[in-house]
């Protein structure tokens, strides 16, 4: 079946392969280009960054060689406002939010799909590594560029009109079928970090934007250790940059208390809990689950998949972990999965220590 699809062209290699590939299959292809920046010249430093004028053209040069139609889209004022303000607010609050999952959920798939689906496109095309099987994510074949995590805030609704072709291959395999294709984009390295942080300062892009806030850095026992320059600085997890010094011992950022503005630390045990709960479930792959189930959740991008017991209570998603996990922060995602397959996602709101054993049903 021959299908109006819109392919978002970011100026890398993956997207326009995936373009590449839904215009040989024969589908009625239109390429854009989504303008995020508002000063475009200053997003990309090598192989970081995103969002240049160089990227709009090497997305029109692959349209071209395609042989597609090619737009611009400037949504640099949903980009700012959904991704950019929404990750300075969450870091001003305590959480460590993962601005490419919102980017994803708020713009891709949300403002780009409902504009999509008005102009008369049956599906969106990028070029993320994931396969889309039965109406249901499942994990890339390429397991060191997989993005199911990054995708699986999307609806059921929202991956109805999706389209994913790269998740049956590896990067490798991407470049290689890109230079076949005589795509000039082939050997552009991948554009990483935070794109609109372009230097990768994320401390002195945060700090600029909410400016010094001086507080405590304490211990467990409520201790004053020494000072920061603002809370917003740091994450669960964190031990570089604490600037503590005098002490033997590795000590870690163990929370984060935006209104006290106060900076809590310790030893790497205390920073293990046993459960996660999620807000904000969104279900894809399943029906909500109403009853511990055995699963894995993985709780950052990149992180370790792990052994768990997931299900859905009052409104929130509760993922009971079979061994402790280490540097669990607020804002990021807890995605569960049953094999490659997504099956939820939340946004973390609380983590425990100690977990009583989940009630049967």
């Amino acid at each position: 079946m021959t299908l109006r699809v819109l392919a978002a062209m970011s100026g890398g290699v993956d997207s326009a392969v995936a373009a590449a590939r839904a215009a040989e299959a024969g589908h009625d292809v239109t390429g854009v280009h989504l303008a995020l920046s508002k000063n475009p010249q200053s997003y990309r430093t090598g192989a970081r960054g995103c969002c240049t004028v160089e990227d709009s053209r090497d997305a029109r040069r692959a349209a071209d060689v395609i042989g597609i139609p090619f737009y611009v889209w400037d949504m640099a004022d949903e980009f700012d406002r959904d991704v950019v303000q929404d990750f300075v607010a969450e870091y001003a609050a305590g959480r460590t939010p993962n601005p490419c999952l919102r980017c994803n959920e708020k713009i891709k798939f949300a403002a780009v799909l409902d504009r999509a689906v008005a102009l008369g496109f049956d599906a969106v095309c990028t070029g993320h590594h994931v396969r889309l099987l039965d109406g249901r994510l499942r994990r890339s074949v390429d397991s060191a560029k997989d993005q199911s995590y990054v995708l699986a805030v999307l609806t059921r609704e929202q991956i109805a009109h999706a389209m994913f072709p790269l998740g049956d291959c590896t990067k490798d395999e991407v470049r290689a079928e890109a230079a076949r294709r005589g795509l000039t984009v082939a050997d552009k390295p991948d554009s990483h970090d935070i794109c609109f942080i372009a230097d990768g300062d994320t401390a002195g892009f945060l700090q600029g934007r909410l400016g010094a806030e001086p507080g405590p850095i304490k211990d467990e026992s409520g201790e004053v250790l020494g000072t920061h320059n603002g809370a917003h600085s740091f994450t669960v997890g964190q031990r570089k940059g604490l600037n503590l010094g005098g002490s033997v011992d590795r000590r870690y950022v163990l929370s984060i208390e935006p209104v006290q503005n106060t900076v809590t630390v310790g030893p790497r045990a205390s920073l293990e809990v046993d459960e996660v709960v999620g807000a904000r479930p969104v279900w894809s792959g399943c029906a909500p689950l109403t009853e511990p189930t055995p699963c894995t959740v993985q709780l950052r991008a990149h992180g370790e998949v792990l052994p768990c017991r997931a299900w859905e209570r009052d409104g929130e998603l509760v993922v009971r972990l079979d061994r402790p996990a280490a540097g669990v922060a607020a804002g990021q995602a807890a995605v569960v999965y049953d094999g490659d397959i997504v099956l939820g996602s939340a946004t973390i709101a609380r983590t425990s220590r100690a977990a009583q054993e989940a009630p049967a049903g």
